[in-house]
C-alpha cells in the first residue's frame, strides 16, 4: 500500500517512477513466496506492481489486490487475469481463503490507530488458510528514519508524456509518540500549480507489534531486520515479520 500521497488519480501514474519495481528489495524478498503460495492477497497493492511480476514470473494460482485508491487499481487493471478489489481489509470478509497474505511499501504503517491495526489484524487472520503466513514489514522507530525525511532532498522523475515531476517531502515536527506526519509536494514546470499531499504513519516498536499479533490470533514465525535477513536489532532500520495463526 503506498502512501495516501498517490491516491489521486493524477499522482498514481507517477508511483512506479519514483519506486521503480526492479529496485525494490522488499519485493525480492517477498516474491518466493508469493510464487510458492496457491492463493495471494495483496494488501494496499497499490499500482499492483507485486501481483503484475509473480503473474509474469509463472504464478498459476490466485491473485488477488486490494486496495481503497481508485487511481491506484486503475493502474494496477492493466492485467486483466488478476483480481482487483476496490476496498479495504474492514470491507472484504474473506474467510480462509490465502496462504499468503503480503503488505508491502511499509503498508503497514498506514494503520494509524490502534482500532484500525485491530480490524486488520482480525481480518487477516480471517482471511488465512490454517497453514497461511502473513509478511509485512514497518521501519523500526530505533532508527528515526524520519529524521532524515529533510525538504533539501529532492526527488525527480519524468512522467509519459516527458514533464518532469519533482517531489520534496517534509515532517511537521516535533515528532511526538510514535506518529509521524509529513507533507510531500509534487511540482512541474508543465503543471499550473503544485499539488500537496498530508500523511500520517505509525512507528510501532517491535513490543508493541507483537502484542497487537498476539492479541489478533497470530504468531510471529520469523523476524529480520534488513532485506538481506540480518537478525532485527536496535539499530536495524526494518522491522520484517512473518506470522501465523497462533
Amino acid at each position: 500500500m503506498p502512501d495516501r500521497l498517490f491516491s489521486e488519480p493524477s499522482l498514481a501514474a507517477l508511483y512506479d517512477l519514483f519506486s521503480p519495481s526492479d529496485r525494490r528489495s522488499d519485493f525480492d524478498f517477498y516474491i518466493p513466496f508469493v510464487m510458492s503460495a496457491r492463493a495471494v492477497l495483496d494488501v494496499g497493492c497499490g499500482t499492483g506492481a507485486l501481483l503484475h511480476r509473480a503473474r509474469e514470473s509463472g504464478h498459476r494460482g490466485r491473485l488477488c489486490g486490494l486496495d481503497p485508491a481508485a487511481g491506484m487499481l486503475e493502474q494496477a487493471r492493466k492485467r486483466s487475469d488478476i483480481e482487483w478489489i476496490l476496498g479495504d481489509l474492514a470491507s472484504v470478509p474473506f474467510d480462509r481463503e490465502f496462504d499468503f497474505i503480503v503488505m508491502t511499501g511499509h503498508a503497514f504503517q498506514v494503520l494509524v490507530e490502534d482500532s484500525d491495526l485491530r480490524v486488520a489484524l482480525a481480518a487477516i487472520r480471517s482471511a488465512l488458510t490454517e497453514d497461511g503466513r502473513f509478511a509485512f514489514e514497518t521501519r523500526n522507530p530505533l532508527a528515526r528514519e524520519w529524521e532524515r525525511w529533510s525538504s533539501a532532498r529532492a526527488y525527480q522523475v519524468t512522467d509519459a508524456t516527458g514533464a518532469v515531476v519533482r517531489m520534496v517531502r517534509e515532517v511537521q515536527t516535533p515528532v511526538e509518540g510514535d506518529k509521524v506526519s509529513f507533507s510531500h509536494t509534487f511540482t512541474s514546470p508543465k503543471w499550473d500549480r503544485p499539488q500537496i499531499s498530508h500523511s500520517t504513519l505509525r512507528f510501532l516498536d517491535a513490543g508493541s507489534l507483537s502484542t497487537f499479533l498476539s492479541e489478533a490470533g497470530l504468531k510471529i514465525e520469523e523476524q529480520y531486520g534488513d532485506w538481506d535477513r540480518q537478525r532485527l536489532g536496535d539499530t536495524s532500520p526494518e522491522i520484517i515479520t512473518i506470522a501465523r495463526r497462533a
